[in-house]
């Protein structure tokens, strides 16, 4: 299974990120049988770029999937994204 040091590596070689915190979920999905089968973890990834200014949610999520395409259904089963701008983290 992919490590989530392993996606925070690809995301920070694929892209200028300010701020990137990867959870893996796996554990609350135990015994779930299409991750069983796909061999993947569950993760939540926050990540803050300006690569997303003037992105939609769905470009955003686009560009994360994307990125980690070669490791979906391998290695990764699902992902929960946030996708924020350094703007948009700082109006919070």
């Amino acid at each position: 299974m992919l490590s989530k040091d392993k996606i925070e590596e690809i995301l920070h070689q694929s892209m200028n990120v300010d701020r990137l915190v990867v959870i893996d979920d796996s554990a609350k999905h135990a015994g779930h049988a299409e991750s069983t089968k796909s061999g993947g973890g569950h993760f939540s990834i926050h990540i803050v770029s300006d690569a997303f200014v003037g992105k939609t949610r769905v470009q955003r999520h686009k560009m994360i999937y994307m990125i980690l395409n070669d490791y979906m259904g391998q290695g990764i089963h699902a992902l929960a994204i946030k996708a924020q701008t350094v703007a948009e983290l700082e109006q919070k």
